[in-house]
């Protein structure tokens, strides 16, 4: 049941809307509006007393690595955090809506994950797997039982590019294959070899050698693709494209695959692939959900030309999808290898690949050895995340959390045509912005960091996505609450109408046009 805050928090965001003058002849450039409060949080962090804001900038120009790019034109200085909560070094509360780039799953220093850690560290760090330690063992069963068929082969490192770029090298052993197809707007990570996946140009340096062996096939996307329609996706809310398909037979999705298949019948060698990489919804490319269907087929396409079909689950594993525990789970085939990442430690360095016992074998070929690699304090964590997310039902509270912020956010959409498009599942939703709803074309760059500068101001966090990046990203702790997306939607609808009213006249009117067929 909803609390009276909700209750309370609901109603002053229809006041907001009865009264908005957002088509009125006279809108004002600032509006009085009722406030929503940020919700309560019993937890007080103690003070700040690190180096000067000043101190820090000037240690980041001189002895950090420029890649380093911090958020905003006034670079947060974060020095604590509890469950979706973040202080700045001022003391300053922020709802984290980002979560650390999806990588805070159960909560920022949850006690029981902090307490396993703690226990963990009064009584061994490090051996390297020279030496058996328990807690590796313990946690390789426990992750191995989420997993369906015979996925029960487990290997741990440390990062999500160490976890694919193990799955390539798995994938090129086992088949004896070279070639890896992987999708355009595709991330799968930033280290030499799996820079060759990521299908970013702003993610990739100029060096030879990059592209070797793999192809960067059509990205199958219902709403900036070439086709699409309002019964694509698996997600509550749909794109605003017409199409006449049956719920069960998107045409979309037989489009993208068949171009897929021209792929296969031009670009590779006749049943000499090695594999195909789909993180189960584009993180990094903008929350971009694929057609009903697409990575079934196109899973079958691969292995029938000798090749196996990996899941970057990163970003969408560990129940934050909200109705399955995996992402690929939603698209009704089971991998042969599995990576993931991120929310796999809340926030601890630790990541994992999952493969059949055939396949992991190809691993005994040479010596391979990973230092770090399920080491006893990250084994100690990742079984504590585990627990937590069972415990405290954090993957149902993220398919009702989320389902509710994204029919919020779909309402948010009829008001404001800068919304083209908003998608998602459970707790990872996107929220694309457009310059033209009829074009798709993106909100240029300065207005869309305006939206997400001001957002900060008034106390929420989140990131942005795509190519472009025009797409807010809400990746949040799995822990957040009604009362936590009322707040956050209540400051997304303030900034919208302040920004709209900032904007000509022409984006005053909201219209509902279709834009393309299959």
């Amino acid at each position: 049941m909803m609390s009276k805050r909700l209750l309370a928090a609901q109603t002053t965001r229809k006041l907001i809307r009865t009264s908005s003058t957002l088509h009125s002849k006279a809108a004002p450039a600032v509006m009085s509006q009722p406030q929503i409060e940020m919700p309560e949080c019993e937890h007080r962090p103690a003070a700040y007393n690190g180096p000067s804001y000043e101190q820090i900038l000037e240690t980041r120009k001189n002895h950090l690595t420029p890649n380093l790019v911090a958020h905003f034109k006034k670079p947060l200085v974060i020095h604590a955090g509890h469950m979706q909560w973040l202080y700045d070094h001022e003391g300053r509360r922020y709802l984290d809506m980002f979560g650390g780039i999806v990588t805070v799953s159960v909560g920022h220093c949850h006690p029981k994950v902090n307490q396993a850690l703690s226990e963990q560290i009064s009584k061994l760090w490090h051996t390297t797997n020279i030496y058996m330690h328990p807690k590796i063992h313990e946690y390789a069963e426990r992750l191995a039982a989420k997993f369906p068929g015979n996925l029960k082969a487990v290997c741990f490192v440390n990062s999500g590019s160490e976890a694919n770029d193990l799955a390539m090298l798995m994938a090129r052993l086992h088949t004896g294959n070279q070639d890896i197809l992987t999708f355009r707007n595709a991330y799968h990570g930033m280290s030499p070899y799996t820079m060759g996946l990521t299908a970013h140009s702003t993610w990739r340096y100029p060096l030879p050698g990059v592209n070797n062996g793999i192809l960067h096939v059509m990205n199958p996307d219902p709403y900036q693709g070439i086709w699409g329609g309002s019964a694509c996706r698996d997600s509550p809310v749909q794109t605003t494209r017409s199409c006449s398909c049956a719920p069960d037979n998107c045409q979309a999705g037989t489009n993208y695959y068949n171009e897929l298949e021209q792929t296969f019948k031009y670009s590779l060698p006749r049943g000499k692939v090695a594999a195909m990489f789909a993180e189960s919804i584009q993180g990094v490319g903008g929350t971009v959900q694929f057609p009903k269907g697409y990575l079934k087929r196109a899973a079958a396409l691969v292995r029938a030309n000798g090749g196996l079909f990996v899941a970057d689950e990163v970003q969408t594993g560990f129940g934050r999808t909200g109705d399955h525990f995996w992402g690929f789970e939603a698209h009704d085939y089971t991998p042969d290898i599995v990576t993931m990442a991120k929310g796999i430690g809340n926030g601890f360095p630790l990541a994992a690949v999952v493969t059949t016992p055939e396949i992991a074998a190809s691993l005994g070929m040479a010596l391979h050895f990973n230092t770090y690699g399920g080491n006893p304090m990250a084994s100690a964590v990742g079984m504590a995340v585990l627990d937590v997310i069972e415990e405290e039902q954090l993957q149902l509270n993220s398919l009702e959390v989320g389902n509710y912020f994204l029919k919020c956010l779909e309402e948010l959409q009829q008001r404001f045509e800068l919304i083209g498009d908003v998608r998602g599942k459970g707790l990872m939703i996107g929220v694309e912005l457009v310059n033209d709803r009829e074009t798709r074309a993106p909100l240029a760059a300065p207005h869309v960091l305006d939206i997400w500068e001001t957002c900060k101001d008034m106390g929420v966090l989140f990131g942005r996505g795509g190519l472009n990046g025009n797409v807010l990203s809400f990746r949040p702790p799995l822990c957040l609450s009604y009362e936590d997306v009322e707040f956050a939607l209540h400051i997304l609808e303030t900034v919208f109408v302040e920004h709209m009213n900032k904007r000509p006249r022409s984006w005053r009117t909201i219209t509902t046009r279709n834009r393309g067929t299959h």
